[in-house]
């Protein structure tokens, strides 16, 4: 009986981990929304399918999730140079937008997790401060 209890609290308390996570995975998706209609919205479009040819895609994008630090540092310090994205060359230039480290881990959040894009590894404010140029 007692180590069904301890089972059953170590259960309770996994659940309660993953529920807060997705929660809160939820609700920095919401505020990310927010910063992509203030920020990104012009060049990457409300669909996220970019500008062929000038502005790379966000969405069903390769690059953001097989250079998860660069893109966070694009948003954080702005992006120049050659990327290539889902086979296409991009070469075009995004200012750094001056955002918070929390908005950058909402937006990150936000463009992972939408468009096709599925990403259960929430990024965080803390995850953006330890990228550095």
């Amino acid at each position: 009986m007692k180590s069904f209890i301890i089972s059953l609290v170590i259960l309770v308390s996994a659940s309660k981990r993953v529920f807060t996570q997705n929660n809160t995975l939820k609700e920095s998706i919401e505020r990310g929304s927010l910063v992509y209609e203030d920020f990104c919205v012009t060049c990457h479009l409300p669909n996220g399918e970019g500008i062929e040819n000038v502005f790379p895609p966000l969405a069903k994008s390769d690059y953001l999730f097989e250079n998860r630090e660069a893109s966070i540092k694009g948003i954080k310090y702005g992006q120049k140079g050659e990327i290539l994205v889902n086979g296409k060359k991009y070469n075009s230039y995004m200012a750094a937008l001056g955002l918070a480290d929390d908005e950058i881990a909402d937006v990150m959040n936000y463009i992972t997790n939408s468009w096709g894009n599925k990403n259960d590894k929430i990024i965080t404010k803390e995850e953006v401060s330890q990228i550095k140029k």
